[in-house]
């Protein structure tokens, strides 16, 4: 990753430059898969007997 590209993903998220002192490169990483994540649809929901079968 450049810090180009970085600092897209910061943009993207909502991350100020004064943000970046608090935070690290990875969480500011999965702040961005989070936000990705947000929008699709997940074709089925666990329900409590699915994980008591798991």
């Amino acid at each position: 990753m450049t810090t180009a590209l970085f600092l897209l993903r910061c943009a993207q998220t909502g991350i100020s430059i004064q943000d970046l002192d608090l935070l690290t490169v990875g969480l500011v990483l999965d702040i961005f898969t989070e936000k990705i994540n947000d929008d699709y649809k997940w074709p089925k929901m666990a329900t409590q007997e699915d994980m008591d079968r798991f």
